[in-house]
């Protein structure tokens, strides 16, 4: 097991900030994230706020509270952005499931780009449909709940179309982010809203100490806690599982290239930070309606949803044991998805490579898929540990959710994948100041001309 070199991100940044292509990448995601920090402030006409706000601020601890950390506090405004971006996860994960089965979408997968923006497509058209059923289900939630000011037909449809727009609108600055600023959009509009809560949680958690409703050593363990998981995750996330690699000797032409030793390197956690959002995904929806349809009555099926808002409370059984499986399929789903370990002893098979030991082919096949069944298992236990052991912490202690492991895991992830795109984009610009210093590009030239005339 190996780990990579750490960078220092300020020099990097201070570094990139010189190039012009990078800074106006950079100016062009501050600009994005700042547009979609103002909408997380726009309210949804006709809402209640102050009720809003209530019922949010009882609900804080639970399974809402998840939600809105998630939104940035788009959700407890019932701003135009309150869904956020779960339903384009949520859509990105029913497609990714069907493309393992139905045969359109499995040929989508082998057609390469022209495959990937069918599928990209097919992931649009879902997500509609899930930000319309969504958000007419809150809307409808939030009218039963007499959390609206003037209920009704004309309302509820103001309301679904205007969260359903807003969804769209995340999804399409989204893909803005990733195609011209750094990083991956929607991965960096989850993590801003989570590194918007974080003043507030760091302000509740010093008042709780101030009123003596959290001890002191108890907030100075935290602390320590909350830094320990964060060089946890980057340590592990860092970590490689490297395969030997042998090329045979060659001939081409008339030179004989002598063989080369080199490694396929496997991280520990291939799936990311994909598993828990997927997981957190699929928990949330259900719980969220659970939690609006079951106040403002005392029916009996009001009751049936206070059972079921409560079983899936976080902290509780029910929600560890169905939150731990789902990251744990979802892991096996997402590396399945992302590398194939039949195509990858094919394509050493034609170049020549083989593994010390392994014979060519399908052995080397199985051998890979065998080391990734195993590393699969291990990174599912560790982000299950690290999303579920704070959990705990969170439920029984009060600690606001932004300390939680799950939003920690996010954090990481996603700057570490921040770090390498920026990295990315800086060689890719400084490759041809390289070959000029090196003269390549005016050999180039001068060989040019010298074959012209």
């Amino acid at each position: 097991m190996a780990t990579g070199a750490l960078t220092n991100p300020a020099a990097t940044l201070a570094e990139a900030s010189r190039s012009g292509d990078i800074r106006k990448r950079l100016l062009f995601l501050l600009g994005a994230l700042v547009v979609y920090r103002i909408g997380t402030f726009i309210q949804v006409p006709g809402i209640n706020q102050a009720a809003v706000l209530r019922f949010f601020t009882d609900q804080s601890s639970g399974i809402l509270g998840v939600v809105n950390s998630f939104s940035g506090g788009a959700l407890q405004r019932m701003s135009i952005f309150a869904m956020g971006v779960m339903p384009y996860i949520s859509a990105s994960i029913i497609i990714q499931m069907l493309g393992m089965v139905v045969p359109t979408l499995m040929e989508y997968r082998k057609e390469g780009e022209a495959g990937r923006r069918k599928t990209t497509q097919l992931t649009r058209y879902a997500t509609v449909g899930l930000a319309l059923f969504q958000s007419f289900g809150a809307a409808v939630a939030l009218q039963n709940g007499q959390y609206v000011l003037n209920g009704g037909p004309q309302w509820l449809f103001v309301a679904t179309i205007t969260m359903t727009t807003g969804t769209l609108f995340l999804m399409w600055l989204g893909e803005q982010i990733t195609e011209r600023g750094v990083g991956n959009g929607i991965s960096m509009i989850i993590l801003s809203g989570i590194v918007a809560g974080l003043p507030g949680a760091l302000s509740r958690t010093f008042e709780s100490v101030s009123n003596g409703e959290m001890q002191p050593m108890f907030a100075i363990a935290l602390v320590a806690i909350v830094l320990g998981v964060t060089g946890f995750c980057v340590y592990v996330e860092r970590a490689q599982r490297r395969i030997a690699v042998h090329y045979a000797k060659r001939q081409v032409g008339r030179r004989l290239y002598a063989g080369q030793s080199s490694h396929l390197p496997f991280k520990l956690n291939m799936s990311g930070v994909i598993p828990p959002i997927f997981a957190s995904s699929l928990l949330l929806f259900p719980a969220t309606m659970a939690s609006f349809f079951a106040t403002g009555s005392d029916t009996k099926m009001s009751l049936v949803l206070q059972r079921i808002q409560a079983a899936l409370n976080y902290g509780q059984p029910l929600h560890l044991v169905l939150y731990a499986a789902l990251i744990l399929g979802f892991t096996f789903f997402y590396t399945a998805l992302v590398f194939n370990a039949r195509e990858t002893a094919d394509n050493l098979k034609k170049s020549g490579a083989f593994i010390p030991g392994i014979r060519p082919g399908q052995q080397t096949g199985e051998y890979i898929d065998k080391v990734l069944t195993r590393l699969t298992l291990w990174g599912a236990a560790y982000i299950m540990a690290v999303c579920l052991l704070p959990e705990v912490l969170v439920s029984s202690q009060g600690v606001p959710f932004q300390f939680g492991g799950t939003s920690l895991l996010i954090v990481v992830v996603v700057v570490m994948d921040f770090m390498a795109q920026l990295q990315a984009h800086m060689m890719s610009n400084q490759y041809p100041g390289l070959m000029k210093k090196a003269n390549l590009l005016g050999a180039g030239r001068g060989a040019t001309g010298q074959g012209e005339r």
